[in-house]
């Protein structure tokens, strides 16, 4: 089973947030958050994936994702690359 930390972004004609996630399925995933069943800082929105990243280990992914969360530079490179 692969794991997935990923990061989402509102889209456009909405006020312009990211989010940062983990998960096992990220077409289910994304389901929940646009249909306001996923974390609360997403609710109200409309979301699409701009970045994804495959892990084996789920402590390997979640230790990316805690570090992307409190990493603001880190996150800001990774979108800035993407566009």
């Amino acid at each position: 089973m692969y794991h997935y930390v990923y990061i989402l972004k509102t889209i456009e004609g909405c006020i312009n947030k990211t989010y940062v996630g983990y998960t096992t399925d990220l077409i289910s995933r994304l389901k929940k958050h646009n249909s306001s069943k996923g974390a609360k800082a997403t609710r109200g929105y409309k979301w699409k994936i701009i970045y994804k990243k495959k892990f084996l280990s789920k402590s390997k992914a979640l230790s990316f994702e805690y570090n992307l969360k409190k990493d603001r530079k880190k996150r800001l490179f990774i979108i800035k690359e993407l566009e």
